[in-house]
């Protein structure tokens, strides 16, 4: 066939018109403008209360910076990285990542084990599904100091923990042992926000479609092989979610170690790098050592949220 006769066939006069018709020009508010409009309160959002604060902290990091009066104008000097300096060669701050560290490997496990267990198995269950769905997320909605106080009474010195274990029970016991404080801290947290990572995998079961299971049933897969091979890679990319989100939850640790624990004790065995920004930047006023610190930090779990992602979530086609 000649190439006359191709463009003059049917397919070819469609392509000579395709490629001759003037491009339509696009407008520089893209093809939906109107969806500007409806993302422009989030941005604002995240201008004003996630980059403008992160920002200025940066700034303040690198400055000798001090808190003043309303209205008072002072010099704040230029230091370059000498609060960064102060920070990484603070042995207390050394100990508060280090048992961030702690926290997460033994939450973050914890958390995407559980919730993936507990979410297929209230997925599959028939009677009172909502009484237990419920159950489980009431943790997560009640307010700390409530909880805190039910866990202070289990796992104080006398509390109900150590009389059943009788003899097996911990001395020092588990919220005032160096070992112990921060591991515990760690199942109190796991507990109290598990029923939210239920609810993401649940949302995430209803994807897989059921026919799977039963081809697999079919073919003489028992539970134990549909759960692996059908059900933990349909939800991986909830997995890569539950996994950063714990993270990311892990790493603002505050509110836990300070009330069960007092403050980071003992000794700091259950100190958090925020708990050390606020003793630094509000206690002590010294905001330009804790910006240092909280920039660091952010850049930390960047660090880590990369290759967690990398790790669980494996390489995008």
């Amino acid at each position: 066939m000649s190439l006359r006769t191709v463009q003059d066939s049917p397919v070819g006069v469609t392509a000579n018109r395709q490629l001759t018709r003037p491009r339509k020009k696009t407008s520089p508010l893209g093809r939906q403008p109107l969806g500007l409009l409806f993302s422009a309160p989030y941005v604002v959002y995240v201008l004003g209360v996630l980059a403008f604060p992160l920002g200025y902290a940066v700034y303040i990091s690198f400055h000798d910076y001090f808190f003043t009066a309303p209205g008072v104008q002072v010099d704040r000097p230029f230091v370059g990285l000498d609060n960064y300096v102060t920070i990484l060669s603070d042995p207390a701050v050394q100990r508060s990542f280090l048992n961030i560290l702690i926290f997460l490997v033994i939450n973050v496990p914890l958390t995407v084990g559980l919730s993936l267990i507990l979410a297929n198995a209230l997925n599959r269950v028939t009677r009172l599904r909502t009484f237990f769905r419920v159950s489980y997320f009431v943790p997560y909605i009640t307010a700390s100091v409530a909880v805190v106080g039910v866990w202070l009474f289990l796992f104080q010195e006398n509390g109900l923990v150590n009389v059943l274990l009788g003899p097996l029970a911990p001395d020092p016991s588990w919220l005032v042992s160096s070992w112990l404080a921060m591991p515990t801290v760690a199942l109190y947290v796991t507990w109290k926000q598990l029923g939210f990572f239920i609810l993401l995998y649940l949302a995430a079961l209803q994807n897989i479609p059921e026919e799977l299971y039963e081809s697999a049933s079919v073919d003489g897969a028992n539970k134990w092989a549909q759960f692996w091979n059908i059900t933990v890679p349909g939800v991986r990319s909830a997995s890569v979610l539950v996994t950063l989100l714990a993270t990311i939850t892990g790493a603002n640790l505050f509110t836990e170690p300070y009330l069960l624990t007092g403050g980071g004790g003992p000794d700091g065995a259950s100190s958090s790098p925020v708990f050390l920004m606020y003793q630094k930047g509000i206690l002590q006023g010294n905001p330009d050592v804790a910006a240092a610190l909280g920039v660091v930090l952010v850049l930390g779990v960047l660090l880590v949220a990369l290759i967690q992602k990398r790790l669980v979530g494996g390489k995008e086609d």
